[in-house]
């Protein structure tokens, strides 16, 4: 009888014990814990990003030296073009529109600046440097800007996260093909 009351007593702790622990593993009750996720910095979608560290080096290798302008090393044959083409097409036509014109819904909506015409002289007349600066960074650099008194800043969303190296230069290829498309 003795052997029996302690078996009951052992098992009925073991039990709260398994109890409590599945109560807590299944989230029945849920503890929410401290993470330092919660305590860093964080970014919406279209803000600017942290910048990059001092000496890091992009995985696709330095895309250009700081203050000089970019030279496109990429030669302009149809692979580049047709590369720059496709890759126009889903990240810069919903706002230039097919043809670099201007003439889409969503260019209706931006109230500030227009999107720039790509096939005008202006555009046209920037170095291959500049365009593959403005596809990096969203916005002309304002050491070579033919703007600046112009705020081109929440414009055109910076493409050098979404881009390689590469393929900025492909879409910079095929830009300079729509001059023809007037």
């Amino acid at each position: 009888m003795r052997l029996l009351r302690q078996l009951a007593v052992v098992f009925t702790a073991l039990g709260i014990i398994a109890l409590t622990i599945m109560t807590f593993s299944f989230d029945v009750i849920k503890i929410d814990w401290v993470v330092f996720m919660e305590l860093q910095e964080s970014f919406d979608d279209q803000e600017v990003p942290l910048p990059v560290p001092v000496n890091s080096i992009p995985v696709d290798g330095v895309a250009y030296l700081p203050g000089s302008d970019p030279v496109n090393p990429v030669s302009v044959d149809e692979v580049s073009v047709a590369r720059g083409g496709s890759l126009y097409q889903i990240h810069c036509a919903v706002c230039h529109g097919a043809t670099g014109t201007e003439i889409t819904t969503i260019a209706a909506y931006l109230v500030k600046v227009k999107p720039a015409n790509l096939t005008s002289e202006e555009v046209q007349g920037l170095s291959d440097g500049q365009i593959f600066l403005t596809i990096s960074n969203g916005k002309f650099n304002p050491n070579n800007s033919l703007f600046p008194d112009v705020d081109f800043s929440g414009q055109c969303p910076p493409l050098n996260e979404n881009l390689t190296v590469r393929e900025r230069w492909d879409i910079v290829n095929f830009v300079r093909t729509l001059a023809g498309t007037e």
